[in-house]
C-alpha cells in the first residue's frame, strides 16, 4: 500500500511540474478546471448523488461555474471579492466543524461544493498566468503545493509519534492536536525558505503561512466531515493508494484562496 502511495505521488509530482512550467498558460488554467470538474463529481457523492448522470449533471453545473467566475474575475476588483468570499466561507466552516459536524443535508452538501471548489479553481488558475510583479505565477503555485505537502506530512509524522489529544474526534478521529503543531511547524519551515528564495519579508511571511496552515487543516476537517455525513471513506478511486481527486485537493481548496489574497493583496503578483 505504502509503495502505491509513493508511486501515485511521484506520477502526481511529474504532472503537476510539467503542467505548471511546460504547458502554455491556457492549457494550465484548463486542467485546472479539468481537475475540479472530477472534484465535483466526487463531491456529488457528498449530496447522496449516486447514479451517473446525476453526478454528471452536478460537475457539468459547477464546471459551468468555473468558467463564468474565471472570465468575470478577469477584473482584479472582482478577484479579490471573490476570494475574501471564500475566506469568510472557511471561517464559517471552521464554526460549523467546532459546532455541528454532524448537522448535515444532502441538498446542503450540494451547495457547499460550490464555495469549496469555485474559488480554489480560480485562486489557482490566476496565480498560475500572473506574471507582472516579483515572481512568476507557477512558482508561487508551487509553492502554495509545498506548504500544503508540509502540512500533511509535519501532521502525519508528528501524529504518530506524539498524538495524544483528538483534534476532531466526530469528523477525523485520527487527527491530533501534536499532529496538527507538528504541520503547522513544518508549514512555518516550507515559509521561511520560500521568503528567503523570494526576497519576501520573513516576520509577515511566516505569520500569514502560519494561518495558511490552519486553513489547510480546516480544508482537509471539512472534507472528511461531508465525507463522514455521506458514509464514505474515500472521495472516490481515481487516484490509487490516495482515493480520490479530492481527497488530494482537500487542504488546497481552503488554503488556495487565503494564499491567491495575500499574493495579489500585496503586490507580488499586481
Amino acid at each position: 500500500m505504502l509503495r502505491t502511495r509513493i508511486l501515485t505521488a511521484v506520477v502526481l509530482a511529474c504532472i503537476l511540474l510539467a503542467g505548471l512550467f511546460l504547458l502554455p498558460a491556457p492549457w494550465a488554467v484548463l486542467g485546472f478546471g479539468a481537475v475540479f470538474t472530477i472534484g465535483a463529481w466526487e463531491w456529488g457523492g457528498f449530496g447522496a448523488l449516486r447514479g451517473a448522470n446525476s453526478r454528471g449533471v452536478y460537475a457539468a453545473v459547477v464546471a459551468l461555474l468555473l468558467l463564468l467566475t474565471w472570465r468575470w474575475t478577469a477584473d482584479r476588483e472582482h478577484l479579490l471579492l471573490v476570494l475574501y468570499a471564500a475566506c469568510i466561507w472557511w471561517v464559517i466552516a471552521l464554526l460549523w466543524l467546532s459546532l455541528a459536524p454532524t448537522r448535515h443535508h444532502p441538498a446542503v452538501a450540494l451547495v457547499c461544493g460550490l464555495p469549496v471548489l469555485v474559488p480554489a479553481f480560480v485562486s489557482l488558475a490566476r496565480l498560475d498566468v500572473g506574471s507582472e510583479g516579483l515572481v512568476r505565477g507557477p512558482q508561487l503555485v508551487l509553492w502554495l503545493v509545498l506548504l500544503v505537502i508540509a502540512a500533511d506530512i509535519g501532521a502525519y509524522f508528528a501524529g504518530r509519534k506524539w498524538g495524544r489529544r483528538k483534534l476532531a474526534p466526530r469528523v477525523s478521529p485520527g487527527k491530533t492536536w501534536e499532529g496538527a503543531l507538528g504541520g503547522l511547524l513544518m508549514v512555518l519551515l516550507v515559509a521561511w525558505l520560500g521568503a528567503v528564495h523570494f526576497g519576501l519579508s520573513a516576520p509577515s511571511t511566516l505569520a500569514f503561512s502560519f494561518v495558511l496552515g490552519i486553513f489547510s487543516i480546516v480544508g482537509d476537517l471539512t472534507e472528511s466531515m461531508f465525507k463522514r455525513a455521506a458514509g464514505l471513506k474515500d472521495s472516490g478511486a481515481l487516484l490509487p493508494g490516495h482515493g480520490g481527486i479530492l481527497d488530494r485537493i482537500d487542504s488546497v481548496t481552503a488554503a488556495a484562496p487565503l494564499y491567491a489574497l495575500g499574493i495579489f493583496g500585496s503586490g507580488v503578483i499586481r
